[in-house]
């Protein structure tokens, strides 16, 4: 299990731990919000400390720029090409190529400036340990909705999205997903992270909604932009209440 969690990590991070074979990663997609437990431990732990010396503005910004980088920008760059496609007008076919197109256009780049914005400023109204909650919890629950755009929306073409749709077929693994995810909210007895997680969960449905009628399905993308735009969803929450 721990190399298998290690292939995962490897997989949604830029740190080595494990080799991360796309097969072994599809097949155990429903460990990724262990991974986002990971990676929001470490950047949670990061802003907690920055929170007592540094302005909150500057606190948001380091620990955004902490969560782009270290999943090597893929997932931004996943909500940007999103944009770029639902913004097309015309056929599925005209939208999916240029969701392709790894060049990046007006909807793309204002999508990631209004994204860097908010998870700025959502950031910046929290502080100690409320932040440290906000990062954790936000991470867990962006990596979930991962796990459940794969598991309801179908493929918008075979590739290496495929991979994990197809793997996301046995429901099981959506619901030890959910577990994961579920008990380290009821942990922290804090209400506003089912807020949350309800938040992005209505987030994600609508983005495999968009996808379906846009796209035909999810791809790899789509799965990014859910994960970015979940955690950000999850940030508002905990900034509002």
């Amino acid at each position: 299990m721990f190399r298998q969690a290690g292939s995962v990590f490897s997989f949604l991070t830029i740190i080595p731990a494990g080799n991360s074979d796309l097969q072994t990663v599809a097949k155990h997609m429903y460990l990724f919000p262990v991974i986002g437990i990971a990676i929001g431990l470490l950047l949670g732990a990061a802003g907690w400390g920055m929170s007592f010396f540094l302005e909150p503005l500057v606190v948001g910004l380091l620990v955004t720029a902490g969560l782009v980088l270290i999943t090597g920008i893929h997932h931004t760059d996943g909500l940007s090409d999103f944009a770029d496609g639902i913004m097309v007008k015309g056929t599925k076919e005209k939208k999916l190529e240029v969701m392709r197109d790894p060049k990046v256009g007006s909807a793309g780049i204002i999508t990631i400036v209004l994204y860097v914005a908010a998870a700025v400023i959502a950031l910046s109204f929290m502080k100690g340990f409320e932040l440290f909650y906000a990062i954790l919890i936000g991470e867990i629950i962006a990596k979930f909705c991962m796990v459940l755009s794969a598991s309801i929306g179908p493929s918008a073409w075979q590739g290496s999205n495929s991979t994990f749709i197809e793997s996301m077929k046995d429901r099981k693994k959506l619901v030890i997903a959910g577990i994961i995810t579920i008990s380290i909210i009821v942990a922290f007895q804090n209400n506003a992270g089912f807020v949350a997680l309800g938040a992005a969960i209505v987030i994600t449905l609508i983005i495999i909604g968009v996808s379906r009628r846009s796209f035909g399905g999810i791809s790899g993308d789509i799965m990014g932009a859910t994960n970015e735009l979940a955690r950000v969803s999850a940030f508002l929450v905990f900034a509002s209440l």
